[in-house]
């Protein structure tokens, strides 16, 4: 893979479909229609996952390409690929809260290596460069010219004074026992892939998910988290949380820096 290449194409796809969510995110009302698995899909969904997919699959036609709005393409099996989740966070699309994302990520045997993540309504985009280290850009987001980039790192954590983030639209009584048996600082809470960036910036310390995920939830944010030094590991042994798996559904999962001391489920 020309990881150059990549990148360039990867960030570009980003913010076009940033630029297509937002004008139907700040348009009229649209329809919000269900899935078969309950979750909620719309217009903003189908029109970036349509831009995302015919790019890549332009730039990058010998990869396996599996994306959330193409059922098609979650029965693929492979260890190497490209997975997308068009507008990651619909439910906070839905309610105008602004904590939802734009995720593209390469994964290779297993391991997401590279990825994007961008955040159109909050004016935040985050990726690896080609050589794996995590930044967040800023400045206006052109599409062909990168704007200022600092490269981001995770936090060293205090064990007695922890920060958590945790999800805002999928909050339960499970979460909150496990958080509470670490000694909390402050506690955050966000929607989408924003939660892993989070981590990666030093701005939380650990995200703990206890409940469903499908690998294009969280691809690209582990790949901008292990860029910025820290983990994804599986809630219930600890091990590094791969990907390629049947269906592409997750386990509960853990997200955090080195040096978080985690407890065990």
């Amino acid at each position: 893979m020309d990881f150059d290449k990549l990148g360039r194409v990867m960030r570009r796809l980003s913010l076009e479909a940033g630029d297509k969510i937002m004008e139907i995110y700040n348009g009229p009302d649209f329809e919000v229609k269900t899935k078969s698995d309950e979750s909620p899909v719309t217009a903003a969904d189908e029109a970036a996952d349509e831009i995302i997919s015919a790019g890549l699959r332009a730039a990058f036609p010998e990869v396996t390409l599996v994306t959330e709005e193409q059922a098609a393409t979650h029965a693929q099996s492979a260890s190497t690929f490209l997975i997308v989740d068009p507008l990651d966070g619909t439910k906070e699309f839905v309610h105008r809260r602004g904590d939802f994302t734009v995720n593209i990520a390469y994964v290779v045997d297993g391991v997401p290596v590279r990825g994007v993540v961008y955040a159109p309504a909050k004016g935040r985009l985050f990726y690896t460069l080609p050589d794996g280290q995590s930044v967040e850009e800023t400045g206006a987001f052109a599409k062909d010219t990168p704007g200022p980039t600092a490269p981001i790192s995770v936090s060293s954590p205090d064990n007695a004074a922890l920060m958590v983030v945790a999800s805002k639209s999928h909050r339960d009584q499970a979460t909150d026992d496990y958080i509470n048996k670490y000694a909390v600082k402050d506690m955050k809470s966000a929607g989408s892939s924003l939660k892993f960036c989070l981590i990666a910036t030093g701005e939380a310390d650990i995200y703990p998910r206890v409940g469903r995920t499908m690998e294009w939830d969280t691809a690209a944010g582990h790949a901008v988290l292990t860029g910025a030094g820290g983990h994804v590991v599986r809630f219930d042994n600890h091990e590094t949380l791969a990907y390629g798996k049947a269906g592409f559904a997750n386990p509960f999962f853990i997200a955090y820096a080195p040096g978080v001391d985690l407890k065990q489920a």
